[in-house]
């Protein structure tokens, strides 16, 4: 049999991560995701890779969710200080700082909402665990996620097409921080809780007749995990009927939310939302229009899906996803490969 060094470079980092061997140089990556998850792989022991690593096609890969639950994959508490840390410096190859920044104040929030309830084992801020799905040394797509409560990070890697970043999931409890705390003030969601406000309150009478869709929130996102293609029709008030300084708000909260990744995939996503017009995404709003009762919007187009809801905990308890329905848990960067790959 004729063995190409693809397939050796391959097979050898397979055979490594499960036999819990250190992997070889030749299995180093060119591309810095997988070379920083490659890292982490070397940094675990033999227990470490089988609990960290799982297949790309397998079921776990879209079982995400916000909730503290058991999950696939190596959790912080069982880690050491390094391995951690190699976590945090995968997450920064695909976030940017404002993004990774978030990731490490919604783990602080747990400890925070463990102090404010006395609830400290269960509040557990290194219950979030990290999962990679396929071979990061080789050429075929590969994924993974970062997960625990209120934050859910799927990415999917398609050498030569690029990498897709939904369901990207950011929630907050508290979402204000009261006084009392050491940290009170804190607010981990404050833009993308600001500018639809300020959007909402600034249409006119006829306009925010038409992105209301009704007078009390939906009490949380619709298209959480399981229903991510359950809003198929886009409800609201189109960004073409709104006034230019409106329009701008809009693009600057999208952008509160793409802005939370790398540069590379952020400006993808937005090249993605520009061709697909801008006039097709649809801005809604469901229930209290002041911040003190709870509240729902939604951005709604071709190639974007942004649900914000805080209803809970007397509207101190945020849920925020973001999806692109064309390309979650990237099935059109998938569909790209497979048709460049496979004929």
């Amino acid at each position: 049999m004729n063995v190409g060094r693809r397939d050796v470079v391959r097979g050898t980092a397979a055979l490594a991560i499960a036999g819990g061997l250190a992997l070889p140089a030749i299995a180093r990556a060119r591309d810095p995701v997988a070379q920083a998850a490659l890292e982490l792989l070397e940094s675990l022991d033999a227990g470490g890779r089988r609990a960290v690593t799982h297949a790309f096609d397998g079921s776990d890969r879209r079982d995400w969710h916000y909730t503290p639950r058991s999950r696939p994959g190596r959790a912080l508490r069982d880690m050491t200080d390094g391995q951690r840390e190699r976590v945090f410096v995968l997450l920064q190859t695909v976030l940017s700082d404002r993004g990774a920044a978030k990731v490490r104040q919604v783990i602080q929030l747990e400890g925070i909402l463990g102090e404010i309830t006395g609830n400290l084992r269960y509040r557990d801020p290194e219950n979030y665990a990290i999962a990679i799905f396929g071979d990061p040394a080789g050429n075929a797509p590969w994924g993974w996620r970062f997960e625990g409560h209120h934050l859910s990070l799927s990415f999917t890697v398609v050498p030569g097409q690029g990498i897709a970043a939904t369901p990207a999931f950011f929630g907050t409890n508290p979402a204000v921080v009261r006084p009392g705390h050491r940290h009170a003030g804190l607010r981990v969601l404050s833009d993308e809780h600001d500018v639809a406000f300020a959007m909402i309150n600034g249409l006119s009478t006829d306009a925010r007749e038409t992105a209301i869709l009704r007078p009390r929130s939906f009490g949380d996102i619709l298209t959480g995990p399981g229903r991510e293609d359950s809003l198929r029709q886009p409800r609201g008030l189109p960004l073409g009927q709104m006034p230019g300084p409106l329009r701008v708000q809009a693009l600057e909260l999208i952008g509160s939310y793409l802005g939370n990744m790398a540069p590379a995939i952020a400006e993808r996503e937005t090249r993605d939302l520009r061709a697909a017009g801008l006039d097709n995404v649809y801005f809604a709003w469901a229930g209290s229009t002041t911040p003190d009762a709870g509240h729902y919007y939604r951005l709604h187009g071709p190639t974007v899906i942004i649900e914000y809801d805080n209803t809970r905990s007397g509207a101190n308890h945020v849920h925020s996803v973001w999806h692109n329905p064309r390309d979650g848990f990237g099935a059109d960067l998938l569909r790209a490969h497979n048709e460049h790959d496979h004929g």
